[in-house]
Order: C-alpha cells, then sequence, then structure tokens
C-alpha cells in the first residue's frame, strides 16, 4: 500500500449580501397599487358625478338612516325611556316605526302607528309631501307653478329641519329697496311660495340674512335689515294667505352666514322660508 495521504479538499460557501428578503414587498408593492387604483377611481367618480348622485353615493357609505326601525332603546347606555316608546332614540335606530309599520308584529311604541293607515299618516304628518312640494317649486313636477322670475331667485334643499326655500338678490333684480320694502319681484315670489306653501300644514320659519358692509361704514345696519326683511316676508306670507299660527320663527341673522366666499357679495343678500318638518 502506498503511504500518499488523499489530499484534504475545503469547499467555502460564498454568501453573496443582499438579494431579496422574501416576498414582503410584494405585499407593500400590491397594497400600493391598490390605493393607487383606488385614488383614480375617486377621482373618476368625481369628475363623472352629478352632484345628486355624488351625494347619493355618500349616504349609501355614511347613511344617516336608521339601520333598525325596531330597536325598543332603554335606560342606561341605550339613552331611551322604556323599549315601548316610539320616541326613544337607541344606538341602532329610532325604536318603533315613525310613519309606517313594515310587519304588523313589529313593535309600534306607546305613541304606535296604526300599520293599516300608510300613506294618510305620512301625509298628516304633511313630511311626505315635502319632496312635492320642492320639485313644484322648483318646476320639476310636471305643469311647473314656477314662472321665470322664481328660477332665477329661487332654489331649494331638503334638510333635516324642512325644506328650505332660499330666495336670494341678484345684480339686476333686488329683493329688496331700502332697507325692508319688498320690490315687486319679491311680491311676486312670494304670491308664487305662498300657493305652494297652502299644499302642507307644515310650520313655517322665516330668517333673513344680509351682505356684509365695508368697515369704513360709519355704522353697521345688518342685524336691524335682516330682522326687518324677515319681519316684511312674514308680513307678505300672511297677507297671502297663510295663517299666523304656522309662524313658528322669525329671525335675522344678519352677515353672519354668508353663502358665498366674499362677504360683501350681494349673493348673500337673502331669505329663507322654512317648511319645518313635524316633530313626533
Amino acid at each position: 500500500m502506498s503511504d500518499e495521504k488523499a489530499p484534504i479538499i475545503i469547499k467555502r460557501k460564498k454568501v453573496i449580501a443582499g438579494g431579496h428578503h422574501g416576498g414582503a414587498w410584494k405585499v407593500a408593492y400590491a397594497d400600493f397599487v391598490t390605493a393607487m387604483m383606488a385614488f383614480f377611481l375617486l377621482m373618476w367618480l368625481l369628475g363623472a358625478t352629478t352632484e345628486k348622485q355624488r351625494k347619493g353615493i355618500a349616504d349609501y357609505f355614511h347613511p344617516t338612516i336608521p339601520v333598525n326601525k325596531v330597536s325598543g332603546g332603554g335606560d342606561g347606555a341605550f339613552g331611551g325611556d322604556s323599549v315601548f316608546t316610539q320616541n326613544t332614540l337607541a344606538k341602532n335606530g329610532t325604536g318603533a316605526g315613525l310613519t309606517v309599520q313594515s310587519n304588523p308584529s313589529q313593535s309600534q311604541g306607546e305613541n304606535g302607528v296604526d300599520p293599516e293607515a300608510g300613506e294618510d299618516t305620512a301625509n298628516k304628518n304633511g313630511d311626505a309631501g315635502l319632496e312635492d312640494i320642492a320639485a313644484k317649486l322648483t318646476g320639476q313636477a310636471g305643469e311647473s307653478m314656477v314662472s321665470d322670475l322664481m328660477q332665477r331667485h329661487v332654489i331649494t334643499k331638503l334638510t333635516d329641519e324642512g325644506l328650505i326655500v332660499e330666495v336670494f338678490d341678484i345684480p339686476d333684480a333686488p329683493l329688496f329697496t331700502g332697507d325692508a320694502t319688498p320690490s315687486p319681484a319679491l311680491q311676486d315670489v312670494l304670491r308664487a311660495i305662498v300657493e305652494v306653501f297652502r299644499l302642507a300644514t307644515n310650520d313655517i320659519a322665516v330668517q333673513g340674512h344680509t351682505a356684509a358692509v365695508p368697515f369704513a361704514a360709519r355704522e353697521n345696519p345688518v342685524w336691524e335689515q335682516s330682522s326687518a326683511r324677515a319681519q316684511a316676508v312674514r308680513r307678505l306670507l300672511e297677507d297671502g294667505g297663510i295663517p299666523s299660527d304656522r309662524m313658528q320663527r322669525i329671525a335675522g341673522f344678519a352677515d353672519r352666514k354668508p353663502v358665498a366666499k366674499d362677504v360683501l357679495s350681494i349673493r348673500n343678500n337673502r331669505i329663507e322660508i322654512i317648511l319645518l318638518r313635524h316633530m313626533l
């Protein structure tokens, strides 16, 4: 046998610094792409939809209506009076149904509504007709009761408080001459509004707003002016046939709630006539 020894072979493993560290980057990249897709989808929706459609989309993701009409409520965390009261506002609904029960077996509450009353009860409350009244005022319901003059001066909007009819100044046709003398244009507009408001029995609020005056003015008459204009409109509504007991609130807000960015703009000269929702 040979005395020679076998050569010793040493294998050195080469470690390369860097390289990928698993698949975490793929998750981060996927999140980034998803966020960009959502962003561009949002931008497309903002550009391709109307204001009314955007409000509908917003309401879908942030509903303002109760999830369940039959949440009974209760004391403590629920903030209610009893499990039977209709006026209890529980965390997940509004107690018993406010107008029409969808199921006869559901709770009607202490002030329960007869499920067979249906639309009659809703119409008695008056709130069901607010949209129809708004449509008549804006000329969207077939045979319009609105003249070209009203279409220039009037906008309407439905809120939690009720139907707001906003009558505002335009450059060539102010609503008032002097401080609080209604112009012929305003008188024509109010006659049409009275005709439509007779279709409901809801209470009415009148709010006066004015544009700001320059700081250089010696006196600031906006408080007296807005209040006097609201009172003048109230008198015209009552003279037109609106019962005085329907007048719930007359207020002047001066220049404190402008609707235009420029507080001096005549667009801020406006009267808001609100057809209030019935309190249940």
